[in-house]
């Protein structure tokens, strides 16, 4: 059996991809698979994507991705499945898809982590976001031979196109990349937020909480991402993303804090905040929002926090008792290993490409 992967970016470089099917690979090449990687960007594209400027290189990159894909679609005639991770191009309508499942007649394992058929427009992608095409999710969906999401509500929407829909979540290698935890034994703790500059507006309903609680307590507030934040704060510690660095900047934390408004986009995301700070030991803190209601048990593995009292409250109460902080980031960590590890996901993994 061979498998074509296509993906967005370069390997090993975006979260979605590294922690829904690349960590897999040493699992297909032990059960004899071989596998195939396309990117439709390539490096250099990749790092001036998301910076001001850098005009052409951008254009020029998208345009090759673009070519890359037309000369793949002779290479897949080799091919038994063709794993496709959000879209094989990232704007335009699904032309390549169609060829690949109507023309080649390649069975197609359809993947996607967040609610992609919805517009969510931002600073960086006002500029594509009238050519995405969202549509075109639902068209791949009934053209592809299994869909695998990442949550419930992902696998409700894309029953309604394809009968055969796998809920595969996001998953934690446990033992080769989050194998270590956090210090609860600190001086001086640390509440701490890792995402993308996309999910950054989420920390907004925040900031007021930490600033009431940086008067009554001594804490660091870190912020890990891939821009700084755009606001202030006296115990505001900024740390840029790191891939060589991740895990060692993550379990610094004693906190960990998942904010998220009450909408379609967010009803789609998988909880991967949540579920990295609790493989490390990490309690995790929780707005009220599509899966994280599933993941985080109240007084267990962490909170769930519906207002900014209820915020304050559960901070406080974490701030205040190092010991609870550890009893609940044992039972996180317990949880990840039983429920969204590598280990526990590998077999329905690998049942994707199963007849």
């Amino acid at each position: 059996m061979k498998i074509a992967f296509l993906f967005p970016y370069p390997s090993g470089t975006a979260p979605s991809q590294r922690f829904r099917f690349e960590q897999y690979f040493s699992d297909l090449t032990q059960a004899g698979i071989k596998y195939e990687l396309h990117s439709f960007l390539d490096e250099p594209t990749w790092k001036v994507l998301y910076k001001p400027g850098h005009q052409l290189a951008k254009v020029s990159g998208i345009v090759l991705g673009f070519f890359r894909r037309a000369l793949l679609m002779f290479r897949l005639l080799g091919v038994d499945y063709v794993f496709i991770h959000r879209e094989v191009t990232p704007i335009g309508p699904p032309i390549f898809e169609w060829v690949i499942a109507k023309i080649l007649r390649k069975k197609i394992i359809y993947d996607f982590d967040d609610a992609i058929w919805i517009p969510n427009t931002s600073s960086t992608n006002r500029i594509v976001a009238g050519i995405k095409w969202h549509g075109k999710v639902a068209s791949i969906c009934k053209w592809a031979y299994k869909v695998s999401c990442g949550n419930e509500f992902l696998c409700t929407f894309a029953r309604h196109y394809n009968a055969k829909v796998i809920y595969n979540p996001t998953t934690i290698d446990t033992v080769n990349l989050h194998n270590q935890l956090s210090n609860h034994a600190v001086q001086r703790p640390v509440i701490g937020w890792t995402g993308t500059h996309s999910t950054m507006m989420y920390l907004h309903e925040i900031v007021p909480v930490m600033e009431v609680l940086s008067r009554k307590f001594d804490f660091d507030f870190v912020v890990i991402s891939n821009q700084a934040p755009d606001f202030e704060l006296s115990n505001l510690k900024f740390i840029p993303w790191n891939k060589a660095t991740e895990i060692a900047d993550l379990a610094r934390l004693n906190i960990g804090i998942m904010p998220l408004s009450e909408d379609a986009w967010a009803k789609g995301k998988c909880g991967f905040k949540a579920l990295q700070y609790m493989a490390l030991g990490i309690p995790a803190l929780v707005s009220p929002v599509g899966v994280n209601v599933d993941i985080i048990q109240d007084n267990y593995n962490g909170y769930v926090c519906a207002t900014q009292a209820d915020w304050e409250m559960a901070l406080t109460s974490l701030l205040l008792a190092p010991d609870k902080r550890v009893a609940l980031g044992k039972n996180s960590r317990k949880y990840i290993e039983e429920e969204f590890s590598v280990l526990a996901n590998k077999n329905n993994f690998l049942a994707l490409f199963a007849k």
